[in-house]
């Protein structure tokens, strides 16, 4: 027996437990050498035995700060576009016989040399430097793109009347995440909030309090727009995206956004897991086995429906063939669930009363 035998026979043992945040992993595991492969942030398509770039992954333009495509930031200014074929990487030939990645591997974050043409051929060939990306990064710059795509239908189909928001997870990156996104678009009539695929974290309720801001005052500005209070807040109508693949944190969040009465659920049921896991001491080879110590139970004095989950008010089934092409039905059902809503609400803001006679 291995120690990866003995993995799996204790997560089978844990399973029986039928527990939320129950895991095993690690110890004394042979692996294998590994090269990571470096990556040059594009979608490739096969030409005439030549790999051709299809299309050049990227998020929104201000996200370039963050992660782009080396192919964005050639350092000796050579235009490369989608259609064009790279021929070479550090000298190997790429062609249809072995895998783009062949020429890549071991070169995560490297400086490398492309041979580059607009037609599959060494005439006019020209080359350019490039540092490639690891693997988490083009699998962020891919995510970034998805978030970019869907702000930008929500903003087509809704006329401009409805931002659109995705919080990955409830931690520390997703917490800077809703800040930077909801700072751009609380001025909207109404709020998407997506938290399909939110691998969880901490605990959202400052996520709540942000989304959850109600009206203090309005300030009449003499020589511009009228401010409202809190400055940063959205008062408007508002949904939130779920699935099958939020949970934890992902759990907490929609059912805190129901709680507070911010809008409905769309989409499918979460996870399911609120039965939580702090400091778990590690095995003696350096394994691990999590044992849960808290579980969460509702102000009204019953559990949260652990191994069960958050279920949406408007059911919606993530259909994965539809998702690979590029269509995404809960997404449009949300669209159109908050412009109902707009139409029917009352004015977000107040308006303005006459000013008083203070002379009398």
């Amino acid at each position: 027996m291995t120690r990866r035998d003995l993995n799996f026979l204790i997560g089978e043992m844990i399973a029986e437990l039928n527990a939320s945040h129950t895991y095993r992993g690690g110890g004394d595991v042979e692996t294998a050498p590994s090269k990571a492969i470096g990556y040059l942030g594009v979608n490739w398509e096969v030409s005439g035995g030549f790999y051709r770039i299809k299309s050049i992954m990227k998020g929104a333009e201000w996200d370039f700060a963050e992660v782009c495509s080396p192919l964005l930031r050639t350092k000796n200014k050579v235009k490369i576009e989608p259609g064009y074929y790279v021929l070479e990487i550090n000298g190997v030939k790429l062609t249809t016989d072995k895998s783009p990645w062949y020429a890549l591997q071991g070169l995560a974050g490297k400086t490398v040399e492309l041979t580059v043409n607009d037609k599959p051929g060494y005439e006019g060939a020209q080359k350019a430097v490039v540092k490639t990306l690891d693997q988490g990064e083009v699998i962020r710059l891919r995510h970034l793109g998805w978030i970019e795509s869907n702000r930008k239908y929500v903003e087509e189909m809704s006329d401009g009347q409805v931002g659109y928001i995705y919080v990955r997870s409830t931690g520390v990156d997703a917490q800077n995440e809703l800040v930077r996104q909801f700072n751009a678009q609380f001025h909207k009539k109404g709020l998407i909030i997506d938290e399909r695929f939110n691998s969880g974290g901490q605990i959202p309720d400052r996520f709540i309090e942000l989304l959850n801001r109600k009206p203090l005052a309005y300030w009449a500005v003499r020589d511009g727009k009228d401010w409202q209070w809190p400055p940063v807040a959205h008062f408007g109508p508002k949904a939130m995206l779920i699935n099958g693949w939020s949970g934890s944190g992902g759990d907490c969040f929609p059912d805190y956004f129901k709680k507070a009465g911010l809008g409905p659920l769309i989409g499918m049921r979460t996870w399911g897991g609120l039965i939580g896991m702090s400091g778990v001491p590690s095995l003696i080879d350096g394994g691990s086995v999590t044992a849960p110590s808290f579980r969460m139970y509702n102000p009204d004095g019953t559990w949260f429906r652990e191994g069960y989950g958050v279920p949406p008010d408007i059911r919606v089934v993530d259909d994965p063939t539809l998702l690979a092409k590029g269509t995404d039905p809960q997404l449009k059902r949300a669209v159109e669930e908050v412009i109902k809503i707009i139409q029917k609400a009352e004015p977000i803001h107040p308006k303005r009363p006459d000013y008083e006679d203070r002379s009398k």
